[in-house]
């Protein structure tokens, strides 16, 4: 959902960056392993030892690479299979560390098995909704549908990663349970979405008669 309407006003921001970025000759695939370098030292560097926070301010700086190398490619003229490919990829490395470093901080510092389980929950649901659609597309269907995508996942963990670093009491637990539901929705969602074109191909019907 976020994704949908959010990527074109950020992308507008992000331009002149990229345009920047561009004509000092910079990959962006240099941008997206750096954002993504970024992203996995805020989050496992701050989070675990409970500076919520200053891993949220920290992710936040780098996560926006995710724009910005998508912005250059297209400026530049460079955008090619291997780096959507290293985009998406470097997008579960991001997301681990984060759901990651949460989750050792509930498991320890936080005391706290309800965060550390449903942080690890999250990182597994959003994990199967990426793989849901990249399987879909990969046999020739879309599942591009869902209520809870990556972009909104990772808006509603840093902000209340951020929120319970100021003090704000269940802010993260709740964050934390939306991401389970929603996420768990969304697989659902693109399974129905799946199975109905699966069962429109042809010879789909001699497949389940064998």
């Amino acid at each position: 959902m976020l994704n949908k309407y959010a990527r074109v006003a950020i992308a507008r921001v992000m331009t002149p960056l990229a345009r920047l970025l561009v004509r000092a000759g910079i990959s962006p695939d240099i941008v997206t392993l750096l954002g993504t370098l970024g992203v996995c030292a805020g989050a496992l560097g701050f989070f675990p030892r409970g500076e919520l926070f200053w891993g949220t301010i920290v992710i936040t700086c780098f996560v926006f690479s995710d724009v910005v190398d998508g912005t250059m490619a297209r400026l530049s003229g460079r955008s090619s299979v291997w780096g959507a490919w290293l985009d998406s990829s470097t997008d579960r490395a991001g997301d681990a560390a984060i759901f990651g470093g949460i989750a050792v901080w509930g498991a320890h510092g936080g005391h706290d098995d309800w965060v550390a389980g449903l942080a690890l929950y999250g990182l597994v649901a959003g994990s199967l909704v990426s793989y849901v659609k990249a399987r879909a597309e990969g046999l020739g269907m879309r599942a591009n549908v869902g209520i809870m995508e990556r972009s909104d996942r990772l808006v509603t963990i840093l902000v209340a990663a951020g929120l319970d670093g100021l003090g704000v009491p269940y802010v993260l637990a709740i964050a934390l349970w939306a991401v389970a539901i929603g996420a768990t929705l969304t697989v659902v969602q693109r399974t129905i979405l799946v199975r109905s074109q699966a069962i429109a191909l042809p010879g789909a019907d001699a497949e389940r008669a064998v």
